[in-house]
């Protein structure tokens, strides 16, 4: 309310990040480098076919953690699928079809 009432702009956390997320994927048009090295990391596995589990073990996260980052992958590069994740993988070299 200070910053609305001294003539600023206020956005809600929530609203901040949307706003962000929106302005990268504008400045870049190749969505993968709208993503972190870990996220970039976990796709590659989740790609490779490794489960939840077995990605938690390799990167000493726990399970939990590896479905909120996939969940925010599916979200930010707007694929509703672990095949169109795939896709993605091969498509942006992330991993081969070996």
């Amino acid at each position: 309310m200070r910053a609305v009432h001294a003539g600023k702009r206020y956005l809600c956390e929530r609203a901040a990040d949307i706003l962000a997320e929106h302005i990268a994927r504008r400045s870049n048009p190749n969505p993968i480098h709208s993503l972190s090295p870990r996220e970039r990391e976990i796709l590659r596995l989740v790609a490779e076919g490794y489960s939840s589990v077995e990605i938690a073990g390799k990167l000493s996260l726990s399970p939990k953690s590896v479905d909120t980052y996939r969940s925010r992958l599916m979200q930010k590069l707007d694929i509703h699928d672990i095949a169109g994740l795939v896709k993605f993988s091969i498509v942006h070299g992330l991993t081969t079809l070996d």
